[in-house]
C-alpha cells in the first residue's frame, strides 16, 4: 500500500465496518452510491466507527473527487436527528492487474489493517442501491456470525442468462448450497473472511482480472465458511440483451467456474444433492426494466455456430448430443427446443473437456457461446407467457437435473 493510504489507516487506527466501492469511471453514478452507504451507516449502524473505502482503477472522469465531495447535507432528510458517529472516506488508486480483483484486494487489505468486524462491497453504477443494502449486507456477519453475505436480486426473467442458466445450477450442484446469484457483485463478509482471500494466490492471475465474484463465493462455499445471502430488490444496472455479443462475459465467468472446479475437486466429488442457506431481508416485487430479446437472430447465430464450430464440438460432445444439435439446426422454428437433460450434457462435457485440456481453452470455451445462446433462445420461446415464479420453478427443474446428472461428470473427470 502506498504512503498516503499508510498515513489514513494509521490516523484512523481501527474501526468496526468498512465498505468498499470499486471503480473506474463511474463520476456519473458513484455520488448516489456514497450517500447511500452513508446513509446505511448512520442509520444502521449509528454506534459504530464506519469507514467507505473507493478502490479506483485509474478513472479520468472525475470518479475520485466524487467520492470526496458526496454526502448527506442533512441528516433530517433521511428522518434522523442528530448527526451519527464518525463516517470516514478513503478514496485511493490500486496496483496491481486491471480488473475488479485488485480494487478487492485493496479493500481486503484496509479492511485488515483496520481490524474491522464486517466488510462489504457495492458495485459503484448502482441505481437502486438504498441504505437498507447496508444492513442487509451487514448485519447478518455482526449479529449471526456469517462470513459470507450473498446478494438475492429480483430480475427480470431473461436477465442474468449466464446465472441462471449455467452459473447458478453448476455451483448449486457442485458445492451443494443454493446461493441464487453466486456472481451478484455486491456482498458482505466478515473479517475471518477478508483475511482469508489474502492468504490465496489468486491476485496476479486471471482471477483478479474477471473472475472475482464467483472466486469470491465459491471458495467461502468449499472452505466451509458460514454463508447466507440477503433480499435486496432490484438490482438496476444497464441491462443487456442476452443475444447480444456475451461471449467475452461467458469465457470469462465459465472460464473462471471450470478453474475453480480444478481447485476444489476433492471437495465437490463428496457433495450430493443441495440444501437451502439461510435468507435474510422482506421479500417485495419490484417494477424491472424491460430486457429486449431478438429470438430469431438468436436461433441464426446458434446455426451459424453449428456450422463453422462442429469440428470442436465433435471432440468434446457426445455422438448422440453432437448429431441432435446438427439436426436441430433444420428443424422449423417453432420446433426449436434444448431440453435441460441435452444441456446438461452440454456443460458436463465442457468441464471435463477444459479438465482434460482436450483443446486449446479459449477456442473451447469460446465455441460454448452459440450454444449457450441456442439454450436461452429455448428458454425464451419455452417461457414467453411465463411468471416470474413459473420461471424460477423452471429453474429449479433446470438445477435438479444438473444434481442428478452429476455422477456422470465424475465419472467423466476421471
Amino acid at each position: 500500500m502506498n504512503r498516503e493510504v499508510l498515513e489514513k489507516i494509521n490516523e484512523i487506527k481501527e474501526a468496526d465496518i468498512l465498505v468498499g466501492i470499486p471503480s473506474y469511471n463511474n463520476a456519473r453514478t458513484i455520488g448516489h452510491v456514497v450517500r447511500a452507504v452513508q446513509a446505511g451507516f448512520a442509520k444502521y449502524f449509528p454506534d459504530r466507527k464506519t469507514v467507505l473505502v473507493n478502490s479506483d482503477g485509474g478513472s479520468t472522469d472525475g470518479t475520485m473527487e466524487v467520492v470526496h465531495n458526496a454526502g448527506i447535507d442533512d441528516f433530517r432528510s433521511i428522518l434522523l436527528s442528530h448527526k451519527t458517529s464518525s463516517f470516514l472516506k478513503i478514496a485511493i488508486p490500486y496496483h496491481g492487474i486491471p480488473g475488479k480483483g485488485s480494487a478487492f484486494r485493496t479493500i481486503f487489505q484496509i479492511a485488515d489493517a483496520l481490524k474491522v468486524k464486517a466488510c462489504a462491497v457495492v458495485d459503484s453504477d448502482l441505481r437502486s442501491i438504498t441504505p437498507e443494502w447496508i444492513e442487509l449486507l451487514i448485519k447478518p456477519v455482526v449479529t449471526d456470525n456469517f462470513d459470507y453475505v450473498a446478494p438475492l436480486y429480483q430480475r427480470h426473467k431473461y436477465d442474468g442468462t449466464i446465472t441462471n442458466s449455467i452459473v447458478y445450477p453448476l455451483t448449486r450442484a457442485l458445492y451443494g448450497r443454493r446461493v441464487r446469484q453466486p456472481i451478484g457483485g455486491d456482498f458482505g463478509f466478515s473479517a475471518d473472511l477478508a483475511r482469508f482471500y489474502l492468504t490465496q494466490n489468486v491476485w496476479e492471475t486471471d482471477v483478479a482480472r474477471y473472475g472475482i465474484d464467483i472466486w469470491m463465493t465459491t471458495s467461502a462455499i468449499a472452505n466451509d465458511f458460514k454463508v447466507c445471502q440477503a433480499y435486496l430488490g432490484a438490482k438496476i444496472h444497464d441491462p443487456k440483451d442476452p443475444g447480444s455479443d456475451l461471449s467475452a462475459m461467458l469465457y470469462q465467468v465459465v472460464g473462471s467456474t471450470f478453474d475453480l472446479m480444478n481447485t476444489y475437486a476433492g471437495v465437490w466429488k463428496g457433495v450430493t444433492g443441495s440444501r437451502s442457506v439461510p435468507t435474510f431481508g422482506f421479500h417485495y416485487d419490484v417494477g424491472l426494466e424491460p430486457v429486449s430479446v431478438n429470438l430469431e437472430r438468436m436461433i441464426e447465430r446458434f446455426c451459424l455456430g453449428v456450422r463453422e464450430l462442429g469440428s470442436i464440438w465433435k471432440d468434446v460432445l457426445s455422438t448422440g448430443l453432437f448429431e441432435f444439435f446438427i439436426d436441430l439446426t433444420t428443424s422449423p422454428q417453432e420446433d426449436f427446443a434444448i431440453p435441460d437433460g441435452a444441456w446438461v450434457e452440454t456443460i458436463y462435457s465442457f468441464a471435463a473437456a477444459a479438465h482434460k485440456k482436450l483443446l486449446n481453452r479459449e477456442h473451447l470455451l469460446r465455441s460454448l457461446t452459440p450454444l449457450y445462446i441456442g439454450r436461452v433462445a429455448s428458454f425464451v420461446k419455452e417461457t414467453r407467457e411465463s411468471s416470474a415464479a413459473e420461471v424460477e420453478e423452471k429453474i429449479e427443474a433446470l438445477c435438479r437435473v444438473f444434481e442428478e446428472k452429476k455422477g456422470g461428470l465424475k465419472r467423466d473427470w476421471d
